[in-house]
């Protein structure tokens, strides 16, 4: 018996010495995904002889494979609803890893001025009742811009998306029509428009496109150099996409669900980014691989001890302290 617990360990020293690493493979979310590549680049870089893939194909596809046991999480901006969650094969858990803003984002030749969007003129925009750039009611948000006589190229994502998830259900809450006729999900029936695989295509699209008017997670504008817009928030102010905007939104939530699940679009607050959002790990509960779910558990704990000081360098809020206190308890009960 000693002998082989000996051969055991040599071998597992053998397969390190190697140089084989112990792979982990995710799946989700375009919208956090510069934060994600970022952590799991130095958790690696930490811990020699672990590998986390993580495949950006948006929510919808990840909850889809998380679901059906293909990888070992999965990633979403958008919270799975009961029905998902009782049909998967796998008892699933939502993490709360940041936050982060969509934004509206827009090219137009020669207005240099920074456009505002009431919450029913951007509804109605997507809804096909807005086509036009000088249309009276964009103008009558933006007083003095000379806006030209030029279609709306509206510009929508065309995969499952948390960021699809977050914008319908911001457009949801501030239009009765919107709610009424399109509703929130990560994929919906639009009304009008062309559609991009994944925020990159969004915002490469736009940015291409003169006239074209489409919506991203904050860090795609901002790394793409697109011009994005203020909107009228719940309490009236005029408010652009940024890390104190998201934190005021995050800071409405007085009492966190215990499974995290909760929208804070169109928050309450002076200077709340309406368009805010959590993003979310699917973490399988308990692991379909014993090893790997020791990783991940130990990756959680270090995102919240090291990676949540890292996030407003790539444009996203970090788990308010409260939150990430929460988290910590759970994820110290993952099995």
């Amino acid at each position: 018996m000693k002998k082989s617990t000996l051969l055991t360990a040599a071998l597992v020293l053998c397969a390190a010495s190697a140089g084989f690493a112990q792979k982990l493979n995710g799946a989700g979310a375009t919208f956090p995904y510069p934060i994600y590549s970022k952590w799991f680049s130095e958790y690696s870089t930490a811990h020699s002889g672990v590998q986390i893939n993580y495949q950006p194909i948006g929510s919808g596809g990840g909850i889809r494979q998380v679901t059906s046991g293909t990888v070992d999480f999965g990633a979403s901006d958008g919270p799975m609803s009961d029905e998902q969650l009782k049909a998967s094969k796998v008892k699933i858990l939502h993490i709360p890893t940041v936050l982060g803003a969509v934004v509206p984002i827009y090219n137009l030749p020669g207005v240099s001025a920074e456009l505002k969007f009431s919450p029913d003129v951007l509804a109605d925009i997507y809804l096909g009742k807005i086509g036009n750039w000088n249309d009276a009611r964009i103008a009558k948000d933006n007083p003095g811009v000379n806006l030209p006589n030029s279609d709306i190229v509206v510009v929508h994502r065309s995969d499952g998306s948390g960021t699809t998830y977050i914008f319908t259900d911001y457009l949801s809450k501030v239009s009765a029509d919107w709610k009424n006729s399109v509703g929130k999900n990560t994929a919906v029936p639009w009304p009008k428009g062309i559609g991009g695989k994944g925020n990159e295509a969004v915002a490469g699209m736009v940015r291409q496109m003169p006239g074209a008017i489409g919506y991203v997670e904050l860090i795609y504008a901002m790394q793409n150099k697109i011009s994005f817009g203020y909107i009228r928030n719940a309490a009236g102010n005029w408010v652009k996409g940024s890390i104190d905007g998201v934190t005021e939104a995050a800071a409405t939530v007085k009492q966190m669900p215990a499974d995290y699940r909760v929208s804070i679009t169109n928050a309450p607050g002076a200077n709340a980014y309406p368009i805010s959002s959590f993003t979310w790990l699917l973490i399988p509960d308990p692991a379909a691989n014993g090893a790997n779910g020791k990783i991940i558990k130990d990756f959680l704990t270090w995102m919240l001890d090291q990676g949540q000081s890292e996030t407003s360098a790539l444009y996203y809020a970090p788990l308010p302290k409260s939150v990430a206190e929460k988290v910590r308890t759970t994820v110290g009960q993952l099995k």
